[in-house]
């Protein structure tokens, strides 16, 4: 991150795991990306505050996200796949990854994808072996291209774009007008060979529909974090520090850390 970019919050408002699941995964459902067709309830939900059995329903029926927070959970002794600790190891990241053994990860991906990729399994399992872990980076790198995902043109022209505005970034908040925020963030780059960011650019951003957003009172020089078009979070020191170290892990192991490179595959 550049050194010109402004500190992290300190202290943002502490929400619970299901609604902290609601921000980050509205944004591609709304696009119709992943999930249930129901983009209005979710967004009301996470612009509300309210949790209850219909969020939890909501959140089940996202088939990409919703088996990952059932490992992680599983593997770490937490009986609530929304416990916010989950939540946030997920799609933010957390040491608790870290706590999960490559078999318990590798079994995950064989009942999930086994059958979709066919030959190809043994490539998407490589990720597993070289240190992926389940971090939405390690589903958007290690997993999409085996899967098919990066093919589908409907929202975004290109697979670089994809892998870019799926995963999870951070920026800094530079302006606020209205809905939208201008963010200072690094875009990733294709350079014939490997990914990479690149320098920080400036970008505009939504971060409210009609004056209603997930974060409120977003200001110049927050920290935040993005998803597709959206403002998900506003993020602390040490939550920037892990997105950029689950993010660098995963853009390492799909660069030089597997022998069948998926994502270069794709966007060559």
């Amino acid at each position: 991150m550049s050194t010109q970019m402004a500190q992290p919050n300190t202290s943002p408002r502490r929400i619970n795991g299901a609604q902290l699941f609601a921000r980050y995964a509205y944004p591609p459902n709304v696009l119709g990306y992943c999930g249930p067709a129901d983009h209005l309830s979710l967004f009301e939900y996470g612009t509300s505050g309210v949790t209850d059995a219909g969020l939890v329903e909501l959140a089940k029926a996202f088939a990409g996200a919703w088996p990952y927070l059932e490992l992680i959970a599983r593997s770490t002794g937490i009986t609530d796949p929304l416990d916010r600790r989950v939540v946030e190891a997920y799609w933010v990241g957390t040491p608790l990854l870290d706590t999960i053994s490559a078999t318990q990860i590798g079994n995950s991906m064989e009942d999930r994808f086994r059958s979709r990729t066919g030959h190809q399994f043994s490539h998407l399992v490589e990720g597993v072996v070289a240190g992926g872990v389940p971090h939405h980076s390690f589903h958007v790198f290690e997993v999409y291209p085996w899967v098919g995902l990066l093919r589908d043109d409907r929202k975004a022209p290109t697979a670089l774009n994809v892998l870019d505005r799926c995963r999870i970034r951070w920026g800094t908040v530079v302006s606020v007008a209205g809905d939208e925020a201008v963010v200072k963030t690094r875009l990733l780059e294709w350079d014939g060979q490997y990914l990479a960011l690149g320098q920080p650019v400036l970008e505009t951003v939504t971060c409210a529909v009609g004056s209603t957003g997930f974060v409120d009172d977003v200001a110049p020089g927050d920290v935040v974090s993005l998803h597709w078009h959206w403002i998900c979070d506003k993020l602390t020191s040490r939550q920037l520090r892990q997105l950029q170290l689950y993010t660098a892990r995963h853009l390492r192991i799909a660069n030089i850390g597997v022998e069948h490179r998926g994502t270069a595959l794709a966007i060559s």
